[in-house]
């Protein structure tokens, strides 16, 4: 089986930069801009046979108009809904970062070890995304590509699972709306392909201005191959299957607006 994992296109929070989690928010117009252009790339490039979808309106809707007129049958699969952000969900990041101790850069740190207040814990998630997983794969034991539309933080928790690292981990790897991640379990291949996308400027979500960034922009970045078999790392923004490190010492990437769970 083949994994073409994409998450779902940019919502209305995404776009005045809340925190969503559980709630069920739609797309914005860019958000069905970017579903049509994920449609485009996968009847193009991929042989899917069916898809399954989280059952949140934003990623039920991209899937739907990624594959309009295609004939694919789509499956709502409960376990791949976003993670929970407890009382951070209708806050934006300005807002949170506000508050005493400025929780968002801790969590931006370390997601396991400073969750949101009632939040989901990241294993847990973990836990029903490899039920989902396991699910999906015992119906495609014949190489079959499987597209699966869910949510950033869902994506980003099974890449930790693949790559054997800590959920600490979790915003080091950037997952772009609809972009898509390709695997094989147990095999990562590609992590965040967005060349299909129509292109956007790029809005920092995390102010690293007191942090060695410049005041209100975004980190430079190093790009790390994931597949062996693509050349060593570069400094190009504009990339596909990449993980992206920040350059401050000890300070993971900051989700930028679009990446908002």
């Amino acid at each position: 089986m083949r994994l073409l994992l994409a998450r779902h296109g940019q919502s209305v929070w995404n776009q005045s930069r809340k925190f969503q989690g559980a709630h069920d928010v739609g797309l914005s117009d860019l958000g069905r801009t970017q579903a049509e252009a994920l449609g485009r790339a996968v009847q193009s490039g991929y042989r899917a046979r069916v898809a399954y979808a989280s059952p949140m309106r934003r990623a039920l809707e991209t899937a739907e108009i990624a594959l309009a007129g295609t004939g694919i049958p789509l499956v709502p699969i409960p376990e791949l809904r976003e993670l929970s952000l407890g009382e951070w969900e209708g806050c934006t990041v300005d807002e949170i970062r506000a508050r005493e101790g400025n929780p968002y850069l801790a969590w931006v740190r370390s997601p396991l070890d400073c969750p949101p207040p009632g939040g989901e814990p990241l294993p847990d998630v973990c836990a029903r995304v490899l039920r989902a997983i396991a699910r999906i794969g015992a119906d495609h034991r014949n190489g079959d590509d499987v597209l699966v539309v869910a949510h950033g933080g869902v994506i980003s928790v099974y890449l930790c699972h693949l790559l054997g690292v800590s959920f600490n981990s979790l915003w080091r790897m950037r997952i772009d709306n609809c972009s898509l991640t390709i695997a094989r379990p147990p095999r990562l291949v590609s992590i965040n392909d967005t060349t299909h996308l129509p292109s956007t400027p790029r809005t920092a979500w995390f102010d690293v201005s007191g942090a060695g960034g410049s005041p209100g922009g975004s980190p430079s970045t190093r790009v790390i191959r994931v597949d062996p078999t693509t050349a060593p790392g570069t400094q190009t923004p504009t990339v596909t299957a990449s993980v992206v490190e920040g350059d401050t010492p000890g300070l993971p990437p900051a989700p930028d607006t679009e990446r908002a769970p």
